[in-house]
């Protein structure tokens, strides 16, 4: 007998939830891996990188979910800040920045609200990096007659300037140029020239570019330009058109006079003399002796075999003289700078040898006599100087000329460093006139301190009006000349002697009367007053003659 089947006991809904429940399962693991792989992506995708740019200072890149520039901040080497804008991503300086100089740059970048929450709303980014320098490749040019020098640089400019110091021409270009032509210029010379590489930079430092025209024969540049002056503080260049181990060997150029100093050689094909202490000196021809002749660029650009370049170094400023003179003592003023004094230094000095710094002068004495007076004037050459000049030269040992060549500036500038005034205790000064009766009048510090009778020439023999310093003083002499006859005469042991004009001197005389024409030209008094004035007038003290 066959059994019926045994009926399901589970409900037919329990097959259709398991399938179900297996869907849900598979869709939520696909949404949770669409929702990884749209982070995974949004994540690779939010990045922003802060780089160099070959024309802007640097540049942000950022990609699809990188987000937007929120800040920018630039500071240089000492912190302080540069304004920039920023420009399809590109950062630019708002204000000209030094080539080579050190710069930070700090961007923070916002990130969409819908990448935010994954990878952070905000991203930092920081970079160093360092304005660019150009340089000339080559700073010896060898150029073809005719034809214009033309610098090349290491890599494109956007402005040059170039010239001698002081008269630069400026040139801004409109596209990046990898040379410059420097135009139309003589067959040889040296310029200066400074570059920027990008629109936002200064001009970098400058470079000393020299050429030379082709040939065989090896040329040099001097700097300052053979012929030319110079203080003999001025560093002396020259470059040659060949490297200097090539052209002179081991040797090296020799000055005279002798200067203080030393040559270097600073680069393959320039050497430097850098002088010391007083140099050459002040009024003196200087010359650079090679051991070789070379051809000589001339200021003018021309071309002379030779072995010597020459400059000439000027004297120092008559009024700087005086300022001298009158701060040692040896002059009736004084002298104060009006500003910071000058630095008791060979430099400072021989600077201000040539370039005299302001001040005011004054007597140092009440009472000047007019005929003194009148007789100074600052800044221009005058008998009050002149006797100065003579007096230094005679308290220092030196020939007495009343000029002022490079041994007595030399002395000067010397004498000032070390604070040295003039060993006579003051100042004098004689006036002599010829009305009768002729007298003699002792001037000295400001007071009257001597008048005697004096006898001055006779006609034929007359003494010379004017005034004059004394050039030669003499305890006790022979004089001799000639009389108005033509006779010869010889005196000897005349006593207390100061020459002041050619044979004319003040000195004792024995005659019977004083106070009127008698002499051959000389002012001549009594022997105790001759030896009262002598002391008074050693070589430089000032003789005035009135009628």
């Amino acid at each position: 007998m066959n059994e019926d089947p045994q009926p399901d006991p589970r409900p037919a809904a329990e097959h259709g939830s398991g399938w179900r429940s297996r869907a849900l399962l598979v869709g939520g693991a696909v949404l949770v891996l669409i929702i990884a792989g749209f982070a995974v992506a949004a994540f690779a995708m939010s990045g922003t990188s802060l780089g160099a740019d070959p024309n802007a200072l640097a540049k942000v890149d950022a990609q699809t979910f990188g987000g937007t520039v929120e800040q920018v901040h630039a500071t240089g080497p000492s912190g302080k800040p540069i304004p920039v804008a920023v420009r399809a991503g590109r950062v630019i300086p708002k204000q000209k920045v030094r080539p080579g100089e050190t710069i930070s740059v700090d961007v923070v970048v916002k990130r969409p609200a819908v990448v935010g929450w994954l990878v952070g709303s905000e991203q930092h980014e920081h970079l160093t990096l360092q304005a660019p320098v150009a340089q000339a490749r080559t700073r010896w040019l060898t150029v073809k007659q005719g034809a214009p020098p033309r610098v090349a640089f290491d890599q494109p400019v956007r402005a040059v300037a170039y010239g001698v110091p002081g008269q630069l021409r400026h040139r801004v270009f409109a596209s990046p140029r990898r040379s410059v032509s420097l135009g139309s210029r003589q067959s040889a010379g040296t310029v200066v020239i400074a570059a920027a590489p990008r629109a936002w930079e200064r001009l970098g430092g400058p470079q000393s570019v020299t050429w030379f025209p082709a040939g065989d024969s090896p040329s040099v540049a001097a700097s300052p330009a053979p012929g030319t002056e110079v203080s003999p503080a001025t560093p002396l260049r020259l470059t040659f058109s060949k490297p200097v181990e090539e052209v002179l060997g081991s040797a090296r150029p020799t000055l005279s006079p002798a200067a203080s100093g030393s040559w270097h050689q600073v680069d393959s094909h320039t050497l430097l003399f850098r002088p010391s202490g007083y140099g050459a000196g002040l009024s003196t021809n200087l010359e650079a002796k090679l051991p070789k002749q070379v051809d000589v660029i001339e200021s003018d650009g021309s071309l002379h075999s030779a072995d010597t370049i020459a400059w000439s170094i000027p004297t120092g400023s008559t009024l700087r003289l005086q300022q001298l003179l009158a701060q040692a003592g040896y002059l009736p003023v004084d002298w104060k700078p009006t500003g910071t004094p000058v630095a008791r230094t060979p430099a400072g000095e021989l600077r201000a040898a040539v370039e005299p710094p302001r001040g005011h002068f004054r007597w140092r004495y009440p009472n000047v006599p007019p005929s003194l007076r009148e007789s100074w004037s600052a800044g221009d050459e005058n008998v009050i100087t002149e006797g100065a000049v003579m007096a230094f030269e005679s308290q220092h040992e030196m020939e007495v000329d009343g000029s002022a060549g490079s041994e007595v500036w030399d002395a000067l500038l010397r004498t000032a460093i070390a604070g040295k005034r003039s060993s006579e205790p003051g100042y004098s000064y004689v006036y002599v006139t010829e009305s009768i009766p002729e007298r003699v009048t002792l001037w000295h510090n400001g007071k009257t301190i001597f008048t005697a009778d004096a006898n001055t020439g006779i006609p034929g023999a007359e003494t010379a009006l004017g005034t004059y310093p004394v050039f030669e003083h003499l305890e006790e002499t022979t004089m001799s000349g000639e009389n108005p006859d033509g006779s010869h005469y010889e005196d000897p042991g005349i006593m207390w002697v100061s020459y002041f004009n050619g044979g004319d001197a003040l000195h004792s005389f024995d005659r019977p009367s004083y106070g009127s024409p008698q002499s051959l030209g000389c002012v001549e008094m009594r022997l105790e007053d001759a030896a009262e004035i002598w002391p008074y007038t050693p070589i430089g003290t000032l003789v005035t003659v009135a009628s």
